[in-house]
């Protein structure tokens, strides 16, 4: 059950170039989103799908030496590529490890967890929380950014991005995930018995830089799965994603993110 196969976007080194691009592009915001939940020094936080590990350091830097952070993903190369930037970064107090949260086996309990861009490729989202809820100490809060597609947008319509937009939702929903459960971590999380419920929704765009390139280089990410589901051929994708980098090298459109939704909760502490 610990295998990629679900995971529509390219796994392994690709994959963690695309998140290493992503990553700053989303710091601000991700960081605010800390903030306001607020971390003290001394918790013990998991940070699951952590990828390569971008915000399992930040959270790290927040717990302080005397608070721990485990970072658990199912992509052995990516974890490989977090352990090597927490040394060079010198942060000692963050474990990496293989973890899987449909297979779950933790002994332990935490007082944060953190998930980004995790649920909406999981054909049981709930079941997921309810299993984070299990590993949640009483009164500790669970943290959520994930993906709305709905709020992809750019200036001037392009029809390739509409295109893309529509393959990757497909592809998405075909492999029993779901590209907008962004706006659903809300109800989610009440389903799941979290109270204490908090939102908010944060919109990537640019006119210029990185943030132009997010959908053509999610665009080369996902190919291998459009090809194998059947979904596009070659020339397709290839036409598409040369358009969508024309339409981010032209100075005078927009383009970015689709829209991210924050949530976040709290397990009841008197259970």
């Amino acid at each position: 059950m610990d295998n990629l196969s679900h995971y529509v976007i390219r796994s392994g080194t690709e994959g963690a170039k695309r998140m290493r691009l992503i990553a700053p592009l989303i710091a601000t915001d991700t960081n605010a989103l800390l903030d306001r939940v607020g971390l003290n020094n001394g918790l013990e936080c998991l940070d699951i799908g952590c990828g390569n590990g971008a915000v399992s350091l930040e959270l790290a830097r927040r717990v302080g030496p005397d608070g721990h952070v485990t970072g658990g993903d199912i992509d052995d190369i990516k974890l490989t590529m977090a352990r090597t930037e927490a040394h060079l970064q010198g942060i000692e107090n963050v474990t990496f490890k293989h973890m899987d949260v449909r297979n779950m086996h933790e002994n332990c309990c935490y007082d944060v967890i953190y998930a980004r861009f995790l649920l909406t490729h999981l054909p049981s989202p709930s079941q997921a929380l309810n299993v984070l809820y299990q590993h949640l100490s009483p009164g500790g809060s669970i943290i959520l950014e994930d993906i709305d597609f709905k709020g992809n947008t750019s200036y001037p319509d392009c029809p390739a991005l509409e295109r893309y937009q529509a393959l990757y939702c497909t592809c998405v929903k075909q492999r029993g995930g779901d590209p907008f459960i962004g706006i659903k971590l809300p109800s989610l999380l009440r389903q799941n018995h979290f109270t204490n419920i908090r939102m908010a929704a944060v919109q990537n765009l640019g006119m210029e830089g990185d943030i132009k390139l997010i959908s053509a280089i999610t665009m080369e990410n996902i190919a291998d799965s459009l090809l194998n589901d059947g979904l596009a051929s070659t020339s397709e994708i290839d036409e598409i994603i040369t358009e969508l980098y024309a339409f981010a090298n032209n100075p005078d459109t927009i383009a970015g993110m689709p829209r991210v939704i924050q949530a976040w909760g709290y397990r009841p502490i008197n259970e």
